[in-house]
């Protein structure tokens, strides 16, 4: 089979390998997955690059967190799934249900873990998801990581989202758009933000209530809060320390940030106001398999579609990276198995 990897030592995207390895066989308590789409991630662009937890990867693996495809064949012990079954693996294969713990087991997609941009992956039984019926395979390469980091914030907090709660949104990426299908699908206030008025507009179009720029509205935390009459209930927070004192200002009294990204290491973000408020400050490292089958329930039950930016083929994989990583970003970057 094929499959592209990530060679030990890697510091750069250019460094990927397209190469022919051994067809796994699944072994007791596995599935083998034939592979049909993959997604990408903020995540994916740091492994290669040595940016990630531990930095350079010591030994050489495949890439990606997020496939969808089709088990082929069944290991010995296996119940609950049949050869044909549509399924996507878990970001955490360890992480069945309930609050994180240090158990989680491997994390797909970063060496010398198992990872998912391949033509055929065996798994655990336990590590997959049947997908929601609804959605393509392409559609369903996008919630292993994104989908189920947003659900998490959304859904499983001190209080989850509601109708006639407001969200607040940084950027327009895939946890931001997912997370805006989420809360419009429930009957929520959205609020987006962005530095381009194009992408501002295609928010719109895609249901926010209410946008702002943050480029030309530098206190757009406080404004958020002013439009949602002092009550932002959710902020999914994408950005980090660049971001996270305006989200501190923008979220309302009993209202919870939701602290999933690190694309911005400096900022200030005193915390004062979370005191005052009775804020709270929660850390999202995606979710478990049960949350990703009740996203996928989710997803079926409201018709929720996500944004799929572009689709690039298998041999073009690099590509995809550095479209990922453009400043043209909106939504989900898809790499698609023909044949």
């Amino acid at each position: 089979m094929r499959a592209w990897r990530v060679p030990a030592g890697c510091a750069s995207i250019e460094q990927l390998e397209l190469v022919d390895m051994p067809k796994p066989h699944p072994g007791p308590g596995e599935v083998l997955v034939r592979v049909r789409a993959n997604s990408l991630n903020y995540r994916d662009q740091l492994i290669p690059r040595g940016l990630y937890f531990g930095g350079r990867v010591a030994a050489a693996g495949v890439p990606l967190s997020d496939g969808a495809g089709v088990i082929e064949a069944l290991g010995s012990g296996v119940t609950g799934f049949a050869i044909g079954d549509r399924v996507a693996g878990t970001f955490f294969q360890g992480w069945q249900d309930g609050p994180p713990t240090p158990a989680f087991g491997d994390a797909l997609g970063a060496p010398p873990a198992k990872g998912m941009l391949a033509e055929y992956v065996a798994l655990p039984a336990s590590g997959v998801v049947k997908l929601a019926r609804a959605l393509s395979f392409e559609e369903a390469a996008t919630l292993p990581c994104a989908g189920v980091t947003a659900w998490n914030a959304l859904t499983q907090g001190l209080r989850p989202l509601a109708a006639g709660q407001s969200v607040l949104l940084i950027g327009t990426g895939g946890v931001s758009l997912l997370a805006l299908k989420l809360a419009k699908a429930v009957g929520a206030l959205v609020i987006g933000t962005s530095s381009s008025e194009q992408k501002l507009a295609r928010l719109r179009a895609l249901g926010a209530d209410v946008t702002i720029n943050y480029k030309s509205e530098p206190n757009w935390g406080a404004k958020a809060a002013e439009i949602a009459g002092g009550m932002i209930h959710h902020v999914v927070e994408v950005g980090g320390l660049g971001t996270l004192g305006q989200s501190i200002q923008a979220v309302g009294f009993g209202g919870e940030i939701a602290l999933i990204g690190v694309l911005s290491r400096e900022g200030d973000a005193n915390p004062m106001a979370l005191m005052v408020k009775g804020a709270s400050l929660r850390g999202i490292f995606v979710g478990s398999a049960a949350m990703a089958r009740e996203l996928n329930a989710f997803v079926d039950l409201h018709g929720v579609k996500p944004v799929i930016d572009r689709v690039f083929d298998f041999d073009h994989a690099k590509a995809a990276y550095a479209y990922q990583s453009s400043a043209d970003l909106f939504g989900k970057v898809v790499i698609a198995h023909r044949g």
